[in-house]
């Protein structure tokens, strides 16, 4: 069987989680480093692959996808069976992992996105972090996480007693949040939250893919 190619970068956040999702399914990959920093998404071989010059991308066989979620749910169902059951093993636990990863997508990503790009990648740029903006945006996500703090004092994860996809959708971004935007406190500050975060950033698979980056 051909190994997956993953186009991408370690500290791509996108990357990153598809390249934890192909742990937690044991299933080998080559990743072959796309740099942003030196141009190489804009190459025409890459546009070739991805018309939006974004990564990662994947090539599996004669197969080539990008969009990292349309990848995780790629890779989750053709290897059902395999690793960790990151839909959960019903129809009805599936349904709730896709509400969850949909919350992830359309409700938690961008604001946490948003204070990222203020905190760090702007005044990389030369700007200056507009205060104003993180305040907000720090407020989105903390009333999002309340209503996840009510979610995790009934069930250990976002789906139910598993962990899904719904939760992988959150390790990147988090991560971010908690250990260069100075932001941990929306964590620490909500117990079942906190456990959850917990529980979540020390499995095996993700401290693998973060060993080597911030």
């Amino acid at each position: 069987m051909a190994t997956i190619k993953v186009l991408g970068y370690s500290g791509s956040i996108t990357t990153r989680t598809v390249l934890c999702c192909l742990k937690e399914k044991r299933v080998d990959y080559e990743l072959v480093v796309v740099d942003p920093a030196a141009g190489d998404h804009l190459q025409p071989r890459y546009l070739a692959l991805n018309p939006f010059g974004l990564v990662p991308t994947i090539q599996d066989g004669d197969l080539t996808l990008f969009e990292s979620r349309g990848i995780l749910k790629y890779l989750a169902k053709k290897y059902k069976g395999q690793g960790t059951e990151l839909y959960g093993n019903s129809l009805s636990e599936e349904a709730l992992v896709e509400q969850w990863c949909e919350v992830e997508g359309q409700s938690y990503n961008s604001p946490a996105l948003t204070i990222l790009s203020q905190i760090v990648f702007v005044p990389k740029k030369g700007g200056t972090t507009d205060e104003a903006v993180v305040e907000l945006n720090v407020e989105k996500v903390g009333k999002l996480l309340d209503i996840y703090e009510e979610r995790l004092s009934k069930s250990k994860y976002l789906a139910g007693d598993f962990f899904s996809l719904a939760d992988l959708q959150h390790l990147a971004t988090t991560h971010y949040l908690v250990t260069i935007c100075g932001k941990g406190d929306l964590i620490s500050s909500r117990k079942h939250v906190k456990a959850w975060w917990k529980d979540i950033s020390s499995r095996p698979t993700w401290k693998k893919v973060t060993e080597k980056a911030p």
